[in-house]
């Protein structure tokens, strides 16, 4: 891509990715890529844009020194237990202990799952 730079990243929930295309898409006809990912994110269980976006500012408040990418992973795969939690940790340099993983679960338990 010639010309070309990418001036910001930011990692956003795949709630909020499908809000994003679902917008886009009323004006606009989808391309491959695109239709692709909205079939996958249309496929798994997830929380509302709204929930994901509290979830990410608690897991912020909570974890400082947890990477963004880290906590949009955490919401958007939903974890049930300290074994999923730590494979999502696996390869991150920042590694909570098993309270710290618990209070992550309960943070998670306080919303509702939308299918």
């Amino acid at each position: 891509m010639i010309g070309k730079k990418i001036i910001e990243s930011e990692p956003v929930s795949g709630a909020e990715v499908k809000e994003i295309i679902e917008e886009y898409s009323e004006n606009n006809e989808l391309n491959y890529e695109q239709n692709l990912t909205i079939n996958h994110l249309a496929r798994f269980k997830r929380y509302s844009v709204e929930d994901s976006k509290e979830i990410l500012e608690k897991l912020h408040e909570a974890f400082p020194n947890m990477k963004a990418k880290v906590a949009v992973h955490i919401v958007d795969l939903v974890p049930k237990d300290l074994a999923d939690l730590r494979l999502i940790f696996a390869k991150e340099a920042y590694q909570p202990n098993k309270e710290e993983m618990e209070q992550i679960l309960e943070i998670l338990e306080q919303y509702d799952i939308v299918e």
